[in-house]
């Protein structure tokens, strides 16, 4: 019996290479919902060769481009998400992949309506986790994190307790400035920022993946999934980007999960669990490539003044929202480097001058029963790196 699936972000890497597993068993699943931006020429061919039942579209101009195309055919096209919720059928898996906050709503909705939630938005888990992991409870929905740090850290924990650990170790490329002179950092340009040495991402990632954000952000998010004390959580720079996660037990033995830099293989993993041969995927690798690349793992220190970024960690936890805030203020100023109103070595500078604002307090104490309390905090981490940003360069 073919397995209903739901892709959210349908056009973004982590939906093209779920169609990439998904195209190769065509007589295991069908396309119950997909979600995605603007990207007309991708939702039109996924229409054509997935032949979804439902098509969430959230730009109005690609909506209206798409309705038009497809008014005789058989499938709903909507505009935004809230609309016709009620015709949402229960899918067997779930891809949650929208970056950003706003992957959190459409989120939160389809835990509801599916078996199983394959989750690639951390965005999601640091700022509604509590909700998520009720809602998921309630209707007795299975959450597993795809990224591919955390779901290696949930496949080394198999058979462990958290009480048993001593250490986690979440592994940073370094990105594209790894090595590069600490003073130029200043001059660095949205297009060299882009350019990750080992993973091919969309624009949001790759930002932080240069800044080091997406390791703070891993951190929160690991603390949330698996209610690992902070203090036992580390980042390591590891430039092969093969091993994406290491926990250090209390008896002394040391594990870790190596695999290419793909998310094809957590993502599989996640979608099968088990009669998995990722050779149908992949190419494989011969066992000499394999022995060169397990030769050349590296791991050292974060550098700090390289990555400023990396001291948030200390702050992290101070209040129950902090994380909410830190997340908000992040999307702001990637936006606004990829833009060209600030320069790549301020992000720190900015979000400590909004963690250290005379109302930060007041937003940061209180924990949000629901969505829109959720939202309420984020906008006012969002106005307030705005008005930072437009006062410096007023």
């Amino acid at each position: 019996m073919k397995k209903n699936i739901s892709i959210l972000g349908s056009t973004g890497s982590i939906g093209l290479d779920a169609f990439k597993i998904l195209s190769r068993k065509k007589n295991s699943f069908k396309v119950n919902i997909l979600a995605a931006n603007k990207n007309y020429n991708l939702i039109c061919d996924q229409i054509i060769k997935f032949k979804p039942k439902i098509f969430i579209i959230d730009n109005q101009e690609t909506y209206l481009r798409v309705k038009k195309r497809f008014k005789k055919k058989n499938i709903i096209i909507i505009n935004k998400f809230e609309n016709q919720k009620n015709h949402f059928q229960k899918s067997d898996i779930t891809i949650a992949a929208i970056p950003g906050i706003a992957g959190l709503k459409p989120t939160i909705e389809l835990i509801k309506k599916s078996k199983k939630v394959l989750i690639a938005n951390k965005e999601s888990i640091i700022c509604g986790w509590s909700l998520i992991k009720k809602i998921a409870s309630k209707s007795k929905t299975k959450i597993i994190p795809v990224d591919s740090e955390h779901f290696s850290i949930m496949k080394l924990l198999e058979n462990h307790k958290i009480k048993d650990v001593k250490k986690i170790y979440l592994t940073a490329s370094g990105g594209p400035f790894l090595n590069y002179k600490i003073s130029k950092l200043k001059k660095v340009k949205p297009y060299q920022a882009l350019k990750h040495p080992k993973w091919k991402m969309g624009k949001k990632i790759s930002i932080d993946s240069a800044t080091l954000m997406n390791k703070i952000l891993e951190v929160i998010e690991a603390n949330k999934l698996f209610s690992i004390d902070l203090k036992k959580i580390d980042i390591v720079i590891h430039p092969q980007s093969l091993v994406h996660a290491i926990i250090e037990f209390k008896n002394g033995l040391c594990k870790f999960i190596y695999h290419d830099t793909t998310m094809l293989i957590p993502l599989a993993n996640a979608i099968f669990d088990k009669d998995l041969n990722i050779d149908n995927y992949l190419k494989p690798k011969t066992n000499s490539e394999r022995l060169i690349s397990l030769k050349s793992l590296n791991f050292s220190k974060v550098e700090k003044k390289r990555f400023p970024i990396i001291k948030l960690k200390n702050r992290i936890n101070e209040h129950i929202s902090t994380p909410i805030i830190i997340n908000a203020a992040n999307e702001i100023l990637v936006d606004q480097y990829l833009k060209g109103k600030i320069s790549f070595n301020t992000f720190y500078k900015y979000l400590l001058k909004v963690l250290n604002d005379r109302n930060y307090r007041k937003y940061a104490i209180k924990e949000p029963k629901n969505i829109n309390q959720i939202f309420l905090v984020d906008e006012w981490s969002r106005s307030t790196v705005y008005k930072k940003i437009n006062y410096k360069n007023a």
